[in-house]
C-alpha cells in the first residue's frame, strides 16, 4: 500500500428536489385545489475519523465525492424523499483545509470523531405551500437549492507518542522493529524508509504507547532536499522527539555537528519542534568499545548540559532497547498525570 498523507478532494452535497405542481383530480370535488408536495432535501457530505485507516492511499484515483440529492415532491402533498448522506472516512490526525481560503476547517484527530463538511440543499416549495384566500389555485412552485460545494486539501499528520528523527541509516527502522511488532524496510543504503511507519511498543504488561519512524533529514531538508521534509509534519503530534545518531566510525565533533545539522533543520521546519523535548539516542554502539561510548557519552554532556537525556543502544542486537522504551513510557505516564 502507498502512503499518502496530501490530497485533494472535490466534495458536493446533494441538491434539494423541486417543488411539486399538482391540483387533486378526484372524482366528487371538481375544483379540488393545489395538493403539489415539497421536495426532498439533499444528502450532507460527512468526513468521519477511524483508527481503521493509517493513510490517504484510497483518494489517489477518486477526488470527487458527490452526496445523493432529494427527490422531486409528489401530489398528494407528499414531500420527496431525503438524499442519503455520504459518509468518508479518513484515517484519525486528518486536518481538513478549504483549498481557496487556506482555512484550517477540522481537525480530525479523535477517533469516530466527525464534521458535516458540506450541508445539502433544503427542498423548493410545492404549489400547496402558496393557497392563500386570495390565491386558491396557486401555480407557484420553488426549485430546490443546490448543495454546498467544496475544495478541500486533506493533510494527515500521524497520531504518535514518539517520533524519531535522525538522518539515513541511523538506524530508526531497527529500533522500530526492535521495540514493537511493526516490521519497517531496513537495509544498508540511503532513505530506506520512504514513508512513516507505526509501531505499538507494550513497555509494561498493561501500558503501551505508539512510535514513529519518520524518514531520515540530510542537510537543506527543511528547504525541501530529501524526503524529510515532507513528512516532518508526523512530528508535530508527537510529545517526545528521539534524536538517533548512528556513532559508528565518527568522531565526537562529527556526531556534536550532525545533533546540531539536525536541529537546525527541525527548527527552520517550526520553531516550536525544536523546543519539544529531545532525548539523544546514539546507536550502533555494538561497533565501538565502552571506552569510545564512554567518552562520547560524557562530551555530549559537556556541550548539550546534563538536562539531556542520552541513551547508547543496538537496535540491530537489542541492546538497551528496552530500558530506553520503558523510561520513554513511564514519562509518558508523568505528562498524562
Amino acid at each position: 500500500m502507498n502512503f499518502i498523507d496530501e490530497v485533494n478532494i472535490d466534495v458536493t452535497a446533494g441538491n434539494g428536489g423541486n417543488g411539486c405542481m399538482s391540483f387533486r383530480r378526484l372524482k366528487n370535488i371538481p375544483r379540488g385545489g393545489p395538493d403539489g408536495g415539497d421536495g426532498g432535501s439533499g444528502g450532507d457530505v460527512i468526513l468521519r475519523a477511524t483508527n481503521g485507516l493509517n493513510t490517504l492511499s484510497k483518494f489517489r484515483f477518486q477526488k470527487i465525492f458527490n452526496a445523493e440529492s432529494g427527490s422531486k415532491g409528489r401530489s398528494q402533498n407528499k414531500t420527496g424523499i431525503g438524499g442519503l448522506d455520504l459518509v468518508i472516512d479518513v484515517p484519525c490526525g486528518t486536518m481538513i483545509y478549504d483549498i481557496n481560503t487556506n482555512e484550517l476547517i477540522a481537525d480530525l484527530d479523535i477517533d469516530n470523531s466527525e464534521i458535516i463538511i458540506t450541508k445539502g440543499g433544503k427542498g423548493g416549495l410545492g404549489n400547496l405551500r402558496f393557497k392563500s384566500s386570495t390565491n386558491r389555485s396557486p401555480t407557484k412552485i420553488t426549485k430546490g437549492i443546490e448543495g454546498e460545494f467544496k475544495e478541500l486539501k486533506l493533510e494527515l499528520r500521524l497520531l504518535a507518542d514518539v517520533g524519531l528523527l535522525g538522518k539515513p541509516n541511523a538506524g530508526k527502522s531497527s529500533l522500530v522493529n526492535a521495540v514493537s511488532g511493526a516490521r519497517p524496510k531496513i537495509a544498508d543504503y540511503a532513505f530506506t524508509t520512504l514513508y512513516p511507519s507505526l509501531g505499538v511498543v507494550d513497555f509494561s504488561s498493561y501500558r503501551s504507547f505508539v512510535i514513529s519512524d519518520i524518514p531520515g533529514l540530510i542537510s537543506g531538508a527543511s528547504e525541501g532536499v530529501g524526503l524529510g521534509l515532507q513528512f516532518l509534519r508526523h512530528l508535530s503530534r508527537t510529545r517526545i522527539i528521539l534524536q538517533m545518531v548512528d556513532v559508528y566510525n565518527k568522531t565526537t565533533e562529527e556526531i556534536i555537528d550532525e545533533i546540531e545539522e539536525l536541529l537546525k533543520e527541525l527548527k527552520e521546519f517550526d520553531a516550536d519542534l525544536s523546543k519539544r523535548v529531545r532525548w539523544l539516542v546514539l546507536n550502533k554502539i555494538d561497533l565501538i568499545s565502552e571506552e569510545d561510548k564512554d567518552f562520547i557519552a560524557d562530551q555530549l554532556i559537556n556541550h548539550f548540559g546534563n538536562e539531556t537525556n542520552i541513551y547508547s543502544i543496538s537496535a540491530l542486537q537489542r541492546k538497551g532497547t528496552k530500558e530506553l522504551m520503558i523510561d520513554v513510557g513511564r514519562y509518558l505516564e508523568q505528562l498524562d498525570e
